[in-house]
Parts: C-alpha cells; sequence; structure tokens
C-alpha cells in the first residue's frame, strides 16, 4: 500500500559547514557538542546545555542522510552490530549513500550520559533523544532524512515521525511497537527492580538476562542451547549462556543508562491518531517469532499509519532475528529502499 511520496520542507538553514569525512572502511568514530548557545527543552520541562553526541558517518557527506537507529544497548558503530546491512553492496552501502548513527542522549557509548545529565527517572524521552538526533544533522548541513531502526531504534523513528514528519522521506521499522505494551513494560519493570536491588553491577547482570529471555525465542534456545555447557559441563548450556550475557553488557554498560532508556520506552505511548496522521512511506517488518513484540503487534500498528507496507521475516531467532538473520532482512529493506 505504497502511495506516492508527500512533499516536505527542509531543515532549518544552517551556517555551519559539514565536517568532510573521508571515504574509508576504518569508520572513525566523531564527537560533537550541541546547544552551546540555546538550550534543549525536553519534554519534562527540563533545560540542557552543551549535549555531547559520539557519532559514525560513513561515505560521503550530502544533503541528504540515511539515519540508522540503535537498539536499548546499542552505539554508534552500526558497521559493528549490523555487519549484515551496512557496508558495500548491502542495504546501507556507503559508497552509495551517506550513513550517519548516533549514540542517543542518556545512553553510555560518547553522548551525554544518564549520570551525566543527572536526571529523575522517567523525565528523558525517546522525543527528546530524535531532537538531538535532528539538530545533529541540522548542524552537518543534511536538510532531508531516512529512517531506519529496529527495536528501540524503531521506536525512535516513530518518534521522528511524529515530531518532524516534513524532513523525512522515508522509514524502515524493524521489529518495534509504536506504543509499549503491559507485557513489555513488565519485563523492563522486573529488570529496573533488580538493578535497584542489586547496584553496582550485579542487578544489571539479572536485567540483561531477563531481557535476553526475550529477545529469543523458546525455538532458538532450544537450537543453541540444549544440553549441557560446553564450558562447564555439569551445568545447563541456557544458565551459562545467559550468565555470560550479562557479564558481558556490564562489562559496557552504565545501570543508570539502562533504567532511563528502558523508562522512556516504557513511557512511549502513540495513539492511533497519531500514527493515522503519518503520511511518510513506512517499511514495518515484524518477526515470527518475536516473543518480546509479536508480529500480531507491529502489524497491527503499522496498519493505523497513512502510508505503510508491512513484511514478516520468518525465523526462528525471536526478537533478535533482526540482528541474527540479516540476509533475508537486508535484501528485503535494499529492495524497498530501491522503489
Amino acid at each position: 500500500m505504497i502511495t506516492q511520496q508527500q512533499q516536505a520542507t527542509p531543515f532549518t538553514e544552517t551556517k555551519a559547514e559539514p565536517t568532510p569525512i573521508a571515504k574509508t572502511t576504518d569508520y572513525p568514530k566523531k564527537t560533537i557538542t550541541l546547544f552551546r548557545d540555546e538550550p534543549l527543552l525536553l519534554d519534562s520541562g527540563h533545560l540542557l546545555n552543551n549535549v555531547r553526541v559520539m557519532y559514525h558517518a560513513y561515505g560521503q557527506p550530502s544533503t541528504h542522510v540515511t539515519l540508522i537507529l540503535h537498539a536499548l544497548t546499542g552505539d554508534s558503530a552500526a558497521h559493528n552490530w549490523w555487519p549484515q546491512m551496512v557496508g558495500e553492496g548491502k542495504a546501507l552501502d556507503p559508497s552509495r549513500e551517506y550513513l550517519i548513527c548516533s549514540n542517543v542522549l542518556g545512553g553510555c557509548s560518547g553522548s551525554s550520559s544518564s549520570k551525566e545529565l543527572n536526571l529523575p527517572t522517567g523525565s528523558l524521552t525517546l522525543r527528546d533523544m530524535v531532537r538531538v538526533q535532528y539538530e545533529l544533522l541540522r548542524v552537518l548541513g543534511v536538510k532531508r532524512v531516512t529512517l531506519i531502526g529496529g527495536s528501540m531504534g524503531g521506536m525512535q523513528a516513530y518518534a521522528w515521525l511524529t515530531t518532524f514528519p516534513d524532513v523525512i522521506d522515508r522509514a524502515v521499522i524493524i521489529a518495534a511497537p509504536a506504543r509499549h505494551s503491559p507485557w513489555a513494560i513488565g519485563l523492563n519493570t522486573a529488570a529496573r527492580n533488580a538493578i535497584s536491588l542489586s547496584p553496582g553491577g550485579e542487578g544489571l547482570k539479572v536485567a540483561r538476562q531477563i531481557a535476553m529471555l526475550s529477545y529469543r525465542s523458546p525455538q532458538s534456545l532450544e537450537q543453541t542451547q540444549r544440553g549441557a555447557s560446553p564450558r562447564t559441563p555439569h551445568r545447563p548450556a541456557v544458565s551459562t549462556y545467559l550468565e555470560h550475557q550479562g557479564q558481558k553488557l556490564a562489562d559496557r554498560f552504565c545501570e543508570e543508562s539502562y533504567v532511563t532508556l528502558t523508562a522512556a520506552m516504557d513511557n512511549f505511548q502513540l495513539s492511533d491518531a497519531d500514527l493515522h496522521a503519518v503520511k511518510v512511506p513506512v517499511l514495518v517488518v515484524g518477526i515470527d517469532s518475536d516473543q518480546l513484540y509479536p508480529a500480531w503487534e507491529i502489524r497491527q500498528h503499522a496498519e493505523q499509519l497513512g502510508n505503510a507496507a508491512y513484511w514478516e521475516l520468518q525465523s526462528p531467532h525471536g526478537h533478535d532475528a533482526f540482528l541474527m538473520d540479516g540476509e533475508a532482512l537486508s535484501q528485503q529493506v535494499k529492495a524497498w529502499l530501491a522503489r
């Protein structure tokens, strides 16, 4: 049900010149400080100055960019966590288009973190994060944007579509709802409670274990974690797998950001009227085995959009299939973006 693309107004003009970015496979990270003069007004009413943003840019600078929006514990290095999608010949090809991915406001991978911001829990929203991304693109001289994101990245795309629709050419939303369900909120509540009861890293490990069970499916764990652990034969493989995943996250992420970002996701609740008003062409992707955001939920939200197509990825690996089974997804997204 793709319809003719709507005309939209460009970003506000800026005198800033985009930073030259060499064509390279090293993809160096960059840091910029925004809102030096005029503060960022958050939905909560708080004001922020000197917001630091870490980002990666791929390809040659252009006034049109494809903005890659990362998931909850992701970062700006999209080529590392989404190698099936980012690279020459793939759906997101830096030899063909200008790509940017930035670490979200409140994250802990180079941008101003939750610990630095020191805001009350629940006072940072996905729209606040999107306003920072908008300002980053404006300063870099971008006027038009294509969006793509999975999970929390897809929810950010929904926030873009309902906040800055006039600068968006099209969007790809993967395994992401337009509003968090009681099921998803409940899982995040349990994770945050684990962190609250055991701060200092141990609770974050348990929070990650809870999350990993929702990111995979029973079929996926049956295929990959059946039987005894290869490293600790007297223990079930799934037990050591979850503990390993918890430790990995605790080594690279901070609990303040985990609490802040999950609360922002839980508070994101678009109405059907909000979705009906979106006229930008959108490809919405569901995953048939997704336990966190079931395919029926993703499709239901897609049907409320004014100009959307829906496609379902077939995979046994649950929510994480958009990261694990990337070849079919990449082909589908590449074909849709080429329309």
